[in-house]
């Protein structure tokens, strides 16, 4: 038997509390206790210097706020030595995708820097970040909450953590679909009946069910998603009467 190797994790954050909190729950606390992971959050007032142990500085050229200096940075990065991937948490990043989960899962080490105030200073971005990454477009305080949302969603990934190992395949976004709802007892709650396919027993029908669902939630919830789904020519069939005979194409072209 195959054994996973440890994942290390750490996040560099002028509030690691909020880490050190959030860790000892749910996913990412299961694979720590497991012995799968390792998350640990370096408090970047650690490596800065002077009596106030101030990390951060006004912005040359002025403007309001400020900026994370490069040097307790560049201190606490060299102090962690060589890793997989250096991730700059930052609202102007790319979208975090689940492809991306699914790559970092298979990386042994990571670094997550998360940015605060007005940023960090570009150089850093320049000689040690890897890639620029973002939870969505809007602005947070800092990028503590984007580096938990990621290391949650990586560590789903990574067997052994979940207790089901189908869960993390038949959960949202796999093969580029919405997962299709679900159900539990009562049958029936304040007049409204699980669908019946769901009590059939037959394992077939319920499958075809769940993969219709999926595409008609994910086109109704993320058309952006269903454009790029791999769907058979039967499923194109059941996309297109959903949509009343219109095309993706068309659906596009009457929304410009």
């Amino acid at each position: 038997m195959t054994v996973s190797p440890v994942r290390r994790y750490t996040v560099l954050t002028l509030f690691p509390q909020i880490i050190d909190a959030y860790t000892r729950e749910g996913v990412i606390g299961r694979g720590i206790d497991a012995g799968l992971a390792d998350v640990q959050a370096v408090d970047l007032r650690d490596y800065a210097s002077g009596a106030y142990r101030a990390v951060d500085d006004v912005p040359f050229g002025g403007g309001a706020g400020m900026v994370i200096q490069a040097e307790p940075v560049a201190l606490a990065l060299d102090a962690i030595g060589p890793v997989d991937r250096r991730v700059l948490l930052a609202p102007g990043g790319r979208p975090f995708r689940q492809a991306d989960a699914h790559e970092w899962a298979g990386l042994e080490s990571m670094v997550f820097l998360c940015g605060r105030y007005e940023g960090v200073d570009a150089r850093i971005e320049s000689t040690y970040i890897d890639d620029v990454v973002s939870i969505g477009d809007y602005v947070l305080s800092g990028g503590e909450l984007p580096a938990l949302v990621m290391i949650d969603a990586v560590l789903r990934l990574v067997p052994g953590v979940l207790g089901n190992a189908e869960s993390a395949v038949e959960e949202s976004y796999h093969g580029g679909l919405l997962e299709f709802p679900h159900y539990t007892r009562p049958a029936n709650w304040r007049g409204e009946p699980v669908p019946e396919v769901l009590l059939s027993g037959h394992h077939g029908r319920i499958a075809a069910w769940r993969r219709q669902q999926s595409i008609a939630r994910t086109a109704r919830l993320r058309p952006d998603l269903i454009a790029t789904a791999e769907l058979t020519a039967v499923e194109r069939e059941f996309l297109l009467a959903l949509r009343g005979g219109v095309s993706f194409e068309e659906s596009e072209e009457s929304d410009s």
